[in-house]
């Protein structure tokens, strides 16, 4: 498989693997493996977005919470990928820490926590874009781990 490097413009799409599906604590083979280290989600055929859909499935499983973090160019679309995230794995929908800040323009950063229910987005200038997702388990370290970047519509 070839080494994808971090770029400020959206890289070609990783090659598919003939790996396994990803497990926490075990390096994220796969796609979920090749996306570490990218500054922003790259382009997928379909074929690639459903497999990284799969292993990222595969890899919630263990974790019984999460944050996340949303690299978006608006406000609206950090929450609309966030709100896809919730509605394709059956979380809780979180609430706007601020309300106010739904309202920032240009590019923003949201973080999302279900342990606290919230969400924070704050306006944030050149980050890349797309979705990062932290499996958290308290009672086993090995299971904790982050995917991403993901496309913001990968969900």
């Amino acid at each position: 498989m070839g080494v994808l490097k971090p770029s400020l413009v959206s890289p070609s799409p990783p090659e598919v693997p003939n790996e396994p599906t990803a497990q926490p604590g075990a390096g994220a083979p796969g796609q979920l493996g090749a996306l570490r280290g990218l500054r922003t989600a790259p382009e997928l055929s379909d074929s690639q977005r459903n497999q990284l859909r799969a292993e990222l499935a595969d890899a919630l499983v263990p974790c019984p919470w999460f944050t996340i973090g949303v690299m978006a160019p608006t406000a609206t679309d950090a929450v609309a990928a966030l709100r896809r995230c919730e509605a394709a794995f059956g979380w809780p929908a979180l609430t706007a820490a601020d309300p106010a800040s739904t309202a920032i323009e240009g590019p923003v950063f949201l973080k999302g926590n279900q342990h606290t229910g919230t969400y924070l987005l704050r306006r944030e200038e050149g980050l890349g874009e797309g979705v990062l997702i932290s499996g958290q388990h308290p009672d086993e370290p090995t299971l904790t781990d982050t995917w991403g970047p993901l496309p913001l519509d990968l969900l």
